[in-house]
């Protein structure tokens, strides 16, 4: 039984005139990168050239991925930069993690309105002592660097801020990725050439580490406040003479503030 592929080739040829001329061809990505790549040569990355570069025209590429392997997406984003023909990148859905890296290689990377991007570190999973965890480490600080040469060469930003917005899982909507330079455009209903337009719209940037510090800080704050509310009500003395009725109440109201 033939694996699935991660890629699939969709109108590469038209009939004009009675006779089959290549148009641009339609390429989609969905799902994990590679998923399958390391069991079996009929997903690899090199079949993946085979195929494009086995082909002619422009190629538009729609990716909706999570994303997944980083060297094969490095193979990949390598493939498209090198191909003779006009690369457009089309997102649809997710472009998440090295599969934000494929669509860099585009030399025009437009977005639907309700998709996403997003960029993180890499990660791996590392067993051993202290001299392999420490090669681990190396490893993945070589890994981001490579990742971040693909952010720089397209959006023209920093390292330390690409860096930056790696360290904190940052996802981006449509807008906010062409502000960044991410993407060129985003994708308007009914446009025929699919041009770019980012109009008037608010953009949305999401950082996760962000967001948990947010919480963290309201969570110490709100508790905080109730432990000193605790304090304060331990630290008044009971009136002599005070009625087991009275005590009660007390104590209720010493429990609602735990």
């Amino acid at each position: 039984m033939k694996n699935k592929k991660f890629w699939n080739w969709m109108n590469q040829e038209q009939k004009e005139n009675q006779e089959e001329v290549p148009v641009g061809r339609v390429l989609s990505i969905n799902g994990t990168i590679a998923e399958e790549s390391w069991f079996d040569d009929d997903v690899t990355p090199k079949l993946f050239k085979d195929e494009l570069m086995g082909g002619e025209g422009d190629v538009t590429l729609w990716i909706n991925s999570p994303g997944g392997d980083c060297v094969a997406a490095a193979q990949i984003y390598n493939m498209l930069s090198e191909y003779p023909g006009k690369i457009t990148v089309k997102i649809d859905g997710l472009a998440a993690s090295a599969a934000s890296v494929i669509a860099m290689a585009g030399d025009e990377v437009l977005m639907s309105p309700v998709s996403m991007m997003m960029i993180h570190n890499p990660a791996t999973i590392a067993f051993g002592d202290h001299a392999e965890m420490q090669k681990a480490i190396d490893m993945l600080g070589e890994v981001k660097e490579s990742i971040i040469n693909a952010y720089v060469i397209k959006t023209g930003q920093s390292r330390a801020k690409l860096s930056h917005l790696m360290d904190a899982e940052t996802w981006m909507d449509a807008t906010k990725a062409v502000e960044l330079g991410f993407a060129d455009g985003v994708i308007e209903k009914n446009s025929e050439n699919a041009d770019e337009s980012t109009g008037s719209r608010n953009s949305v940037l999401f950082s996760r580490s962000a967001v948990n510090n947010a919480l963290v800080n309201k969570l110490t704050k709100k508790f905080g406040e109730k432990k000193q509310e605790l304090s304060d009500a331990a630290s008044i003395p009971a009136p002599e003479g005070v009625s087991s009725k009275e005590m009660r109440t007390r104590l209720e109201t010493i429990e609602k503030l735990i």
